[in-house]
């Protein structure tokens, strides 16, 4: 069992295990979980080595408030920063491990966080996810006037008993699949490839599994040629001749490049517009699990100091709060 779980280990998720820690919590009671080898994926990335990570960033003043704190700094310099923040607090980070699913239980102050490699229990939670790029698109074109039929998410249209198809074949196809069966839908998923290969074994088994069941109709090997318009209906033929077109009430694309807005509305964060509901110390609608960092300064993200002091934030909020949790 954690005191919390922190998912993502760029500067917010960093400051906040050094905040935790800081504020008396055992290190061996904070864990981050970050997808990538590394941590600060999207400096390492996106940053040219010569170009200055800047503490003034989009207007948010360059005033620490928390336990880190950084001038203007170039790229090596910043990851050096991070480096030894996480060697000088003993900061526990589990890379290459990718958060799938997250319950809250109904009793008490509890979560079940759901990974690829394992299952852990937590009183709390900061989600500290960078944001990311738009979705990727299929290569052939879509028809404008199915707009609302050929989908990337699956939050932001309600689907329910339906005929839908799910394209892709990583974990999120799987994903979507999964979630859309339990709304009730015919599910059929499409994928290039002979077998799945980019899942993670907890989603493979599981589609696998819906498959067996009769729950999801997997098209193995298959490629969409087009997608076009039946009588305001998506109309799909494929390029292999042993596959008749189909025709569905929806499509939803999963193909990699999504933004983390789906992700949040499914773990059940309430949004207002582009932006997630956050109340005092940055804290959701879900009692426990606050944002950090990009995810708390809105849709256009803020510097690494709005970043460390959003984690300062959500810990004078929870010694508030959850005191006694």
């Amino acid at each position: 069992m954690y005191q919390m779980i922190i998912i993502g280990a760029g500067p917010a998720g960093i400051s906040m295990a050094v905040e935790n820690i800081v504020a008396g919590v055992s290190k061996d009671d904070i864990l981050i979980i970050e997808r990538s080898p590394e941590h600060s994926f999207s400096i390492r990335k996106f940053y040219p080595e010569k170009k200055l990570v800047t503490a003034n960033y989009k207007g948010f003043e360059a005033i620490c408030t928390g336990a880190l704190c950084i001038p203007d700094l170039t790229k090596q310099e910043t990851i050096t920063y991070l480096d030894k923040a996480i060697n000088d607090y003993s900061v526990k980070v589990n890379y290459n491990e990718t958060v799938w699913k997250i319950v809250k239980h109904d009793e008490g102050q509890l979560f079940t966080v759901y990974t690829d490699r394992a299952t852990y229990e937590t009183k709390l939670i900061a989600i500290a996810i960078g944001i990311l790029g738009k979705p990727n698109k299929p290569e052939y074109k879509l028809p404008v006037a199915l707009k609302d039929k050929l989908l990337f998410d699956i939050t932001s249209t309600e689907i329910n008993n339906s005929k839908v198809l799910v394209v892709g074949g990583g974990d999120t196809a799987s994903e979507y699949s999964q979630y859309l069966v339990e709304q009730n839908n015919e599910v059929t998923l499409s994928y290039r490839g002979s077998e799945f290969k980019r899942m993670n074994d907890i989603n493979r088994k599981s589609i696998l599994s819906l498959a067996g069941r009769g729950k999801v109709n997997i098209l193995f090997d298959s490629n969409i040629r087009e997608v076009i318009d039946n009588d305001g209906m998506p109309l799909v033929r494929f390029y292999e001749n042993d596959l008749p077109e189909m025709k569905f009430d929806y499509v939803v694309y999963a193909l990699g490049g999504t933004t983390p807005t789906n992700f949040l509305k499914m773990i059940g964060i309430e949004f207002n517009g582009d932006n997630p509901v956050i109340a005092d110390g940055h804290e959701t609608n879900i009692d426990g699990l606050f944002l950090v960092g990009d995810l708390s300064a809105g849709i256009k993200g803020g510097s690494i100091i709005w970043a460390f002091n959003s984690t300062n934030t959500v810990i004078k909020h929870i010694n508030k709060k959850f005191v006694s949790v």
